[in-house]
Formats: C-alpha cells, sequence, structure tokens
C-alpha cells in the first residue's frame, strides 16, 4: 500500500537509504503564525487583499515561498506570493486587473494598484510528466492538492504556507526547524529535484549565500555530478537566474558559493573569467561587494553596469593584443567587447538593452582619458556619463593604473567653473591608452605601444 502510494506521488518507487519523511504524502504542522514571532502586520495590503478575496469565494488562499520565509526571520520580504486551489480561470473572474502569464507553468499576475501579487494554483506531482532528454520538465498545469504543492517545492524554508486572515502556518516539510537550525535542504531525492530543474542548483548557491545557511549533505552531494545539465537549460531562463543571484544583496557570497560547489566551471563563459586571474577576481570582487553595499542602502543597480563589470577582465585580456599589434585603441576596445559578448551568447542571452549600455560603459573609459578643451565639458553631457564614471572610480578602487585619471575626474566633477579652468590646464597622468594622432604619418602614442591599462597584480 506504502509503495502505491508513493509510487502515485512522486512517480517512482523508494530507493534504500530514502527517508521516510520526505517520500510519505503526511498532514503539515500546523502553527499560530504571530507565536512564531512572525509579524502579521508586515503582509503587504495586496497579499492580504488577494487572500481575503480567494477565500470569500471559497477558495483555499495562502501566502507562501519566500515572503513567508523572510517574514519568520524578521527580514523585509521584496514581494509576496500567493498559492491557492483555484484554477487560473477562476482568480481571473474574481480580480478586475489580473492576466495569465506563462505557458509550461501557468500564474495569474494580480495587480492592486502599483503591488503585484503572483497566484499560483496548487500544482500536482505527475508520475509521468512530460520532459526533455535529461529530465527537465516541459509542461506543468496539472493542479493537485496543497500537499503535493508543498512536496513540490524546493526547499523546506520555501514550502511553509501562511494562512495570515486566520493567523495560520502550514508547515509539511520541517522548515520551521529547518529555519531555526539555518539548514538549507531540498525536498525530495536532490538528484532527481536537479534533474527535474537544474536551475535548482543555482538557487542552491543563492539561497545559502542569502540566508547564510549550512547546505544539508544530501542536497549538496549530486551538485558536482550534475553540474552539467545546466548546459541544457535555455540561456535567458539561464540570465533570469544570474541576475537574481547578482541583485540578491548577497552577490560575492552567492559566486564563492558557486566556486566553491564547483559550479562555475564550464557553466558560463562570464563565471569562469572572474577566476583566470587573481586582478580580475580582485575587480569583480571589489564589484560585487559595491553593488551589495548599494543594495543594502536600498539604492538602485543596473544590470548593465554589473555585467559590464564582471566582464571587464575578459575585455582588457582580449583588448591588450590588439593594441600590441597597433590597432587604434578604440576600434580595438569596441572589437574586444564584441568577441567577449559573443562569447557569452552561446550559454548567456544578454539583452540587447544590456549590452549596449556595457558597450557604452566600456567605451567611456577611453572617452576619460580627453582631459583637455572642450571634451570634458561635452563628456558630461553624455547620457551615460554617471555610469562610465562610476566604473573608473571602480577600476581605481580595485586598483587599476588609473588612480590619477580618476582623482582628476572627481574633483572636475565636484568643482565650480573656476576649479575646472584649473583643472584643464592640469591634466592628469596616463591611465587608458590615448587614441593617437595622426600627424602626417601613421605614429604611435607611448601609451598605445605601451597597451592598455591592466588590474594591478
Amino acid at each position: 500500500m506504502i509503495r502505491k502510494l508513493i509510487g502515485r506521488i512522486f512517480g517512482r518507487k523508494p530507493k534504500p537509504g530514502d527517508h521516510p519523511d520526505t517520500w510519505v504524502k503526511r498532514h503539515a504542522e500546523v502553527f499560530r503564525a504571530s507565536e512564531l514571532g512572525l509579524d502579521l502586520q508586515a503582509v503587504s495590503h495586496a497579499a492580504m487583499r488577494t487572500c481575503e478575496s480567494l477565500q470569500q469565494a471559497g477558495f483555499a488562499a495562502y501566502v507562501v515561498g519566500g515572503g513567508v520565509r523572510d517574514l519568520l526571520l524578521g527580514r523585509r520580504p521584496k514581494d509576496f506570493d500567493v498559492a491557492t486551489n483555484a484554477p487560473p480561470e477562476e482568480v481571473l473572474k474574481l480580480f478586475r486587473r489580473a492576466r495569465v502569464i506563462g505557458r509550461r507553468f501557468q500564474i495569474v499576475h494580480v495587480h492592486h494598484g502599483r503591488d503585484l501579487i503572483e497566484v499560483s494554483t496548487f500544482r500536482a506531482i505527475q508520475a509521468d510528466a512530460q520532459t526533455d532528454a535529461h529530465g527537465r520538465v516541459l509542461a506543468d498545469n496539472v493542479w493537485g492538492t496543497q500537499e503535493d504543492d508543498a512536496a513540490r517545492r524546493d526547499f523546506t524554508v520555501n514550502a511553509l504556507y501562511l494562512d495570515p486572515v486566520r493567523d495560520q502556518l502550514l508547515d509539511y516539510h520541517h522548515g520551521v526547524r529547518d529555519l531555526k537550525a539555518g539548514i538549507l535542504r531540498i525536498i525530495g531525492d536532490a538528484a532527481t529535484r536537479y534533474r527535474e530543474d537544474p536551475v535548482r542548483m543555482l538557487r542552491v548557491a543563492r539561497f545559502a549565500a542569502k540566508l547564510g545557511f549550512r547546505i544539508e549533505d544530501g542536497t549538496r552531494a549530486p551538485i558536482t555530478g550534475m553540474a552539467d545539465l545546466l548546459r541544457h537549460v535555455p540561456s535567458a531562463r539561464l540570465f533570469d537566474e544570474l541576475l537574481k543571484l547578482l541583485t540578491s544583496g548577497h552577490a560575492l557570497a552567492s559566486i564563492q558559493t558557486l566556486r566553491a560547489e564547483g559550479l562555475h566551471h564550464g557553466l558560463l563563459p562570464l563565471l569562469d573569467g572572474i577566476f583566470a586571474s587573481e586582478s580580475g577576481e580582485r575587480f569583480i570582487q571589489q564589484a560585487l561587494s559595491n553593488t551589495d553595499a548599494r543594495i543594502a542602502a536600498e539604492k538602485s543597480v543596473s544590470p548593465g553596469f554589473l555585467l559590464a563589470a564582471l566582464l571587464w577582465p575578459q575585455v582588457l585580456a582580449a583588448w591588450q593584443p590588439r593594441v600590441a599589434a597597433g590597432e587604434h585603441p578604440m576600434p580595438s576596445l569596441l572589437a574586444a567587447a564584441d568577441a567577449v559578448l559573443d562569447q557569452q551568447s552561446d550559454r548567456l542571452a544578454v539583452q540587447k538593452r544590456f549590452a549596449a549600455d556595457m558597450r557604452e560603459i566600456w567605451s567611456l573609459q577611453l572617452r576619460f582619458e580627453r582631459c583637455t578643451g572642450g571634451a570634458p565639458l561635452r563628456l558630461l553631457e553624455h547620457p551615460r556619463f554617471r555610469a562610465g564614471y562610476d566604473f573608473l572610480l571602480l577600476r581605481a578602487q580595485a586598483g587599476e593604473d588609473c588612480a590619477a585619471l580618476s582623482a582628476w575626474w572627481q574633483s572636475f566633477v565636484e568643482g565650480g567653473d573656476s576649479d575646472r579652468t584649473d583643472l584643464l590646464a592640469q591634466p592628469p597622468g596616463k591611465g587608458a591608452p590615448r587614441a593617437r594622432k595622426r600627424r602626417g604619418g601613421r605614429r604611435r602614442s607611448r601609451s598605445e605601444a605601451q597597451g592598455p591599462p591592466q588590474p594591478s597584480a
């Protein structure tokens, strides 16, 4: 009887060593949320209204996932998701501003003013789900029970269901216990779950870093041997997951966790390049530390700027031989940028708008070398000046040979008219290679002959 139940729920027979708590369907532990220290007042008005409307229509409705986890940890959730037994068409009837999105995994976006709530219907565990050749689930819109939905969640600490109306919290997989112990544990057999969706391996790294949790041994064990499955994930989805990791507020720790778990090798040329040299790694660490600090201060972060920083060491490495061979600095820089971006395109679908931002930020580094005449004042009017200027400061902060140039521009940006006049009469020392001047014959400047700046060793 138990074997049949397990087969029906999970689509496979239990294996030796499987923990019975993981595979046998069971009732939830029920807690009073407020007694666990969860502040119900911190639940957004939009999430509360969504749950109330669904419940008044006769459906179950719970805040679920990271929002509940963060509330229990005393953190302010970034957003709130709602899970319900109402199918999407019923959700659409209840809310005037709602629409279904997604094909493989349908959810309903419900808008309350400027707030957006993602409403998903409880999913069933499919024993005969449609998968690709590598086991990744391709279609996932079969509705099920709340117990099934909980078993399908990735980690125990993300499988907590909060009814904010009744002050109840349902826990099917001992998520509260793991939350208190600081353990990140996957639900079910880790290898099977990674095969269903290889992106879960990246989520292990992101959540472990974000929460500061220890990765449970069984959750960690299969990762090294299954990392190659990430090669079969669509590049657009991989890009979205990478952005989540980089803008989590714990980007540096996440990248370090990826490295510790062996997920950086062969996953993305971008991550391989981060650890190619000590100087490049130092530059990336500085960029990610700055990004984490901005997010902690609730400041905005530009994905284009962040990606430009991550790929800058590779752009430098591709740029240097071109300039040394006698190519003009600006065209050779743009050619190097295109070569690096093309290398990424096989695994990472960088959106065109971000790629355009990256190219501009990189090209501006040469324009900062023009510190005489009207060039600096014209550069101040460039629409991407601030991003390029911040990038120059980052280069100096990370130890590149552009400290004098960075200091000059800081004085120029912050100074008054008279200060700027004095600065224009006293340009800084060399930094990035200057574009050579042609006077009669083709001549190479001293800085061009030396090649582009490299991160200090």
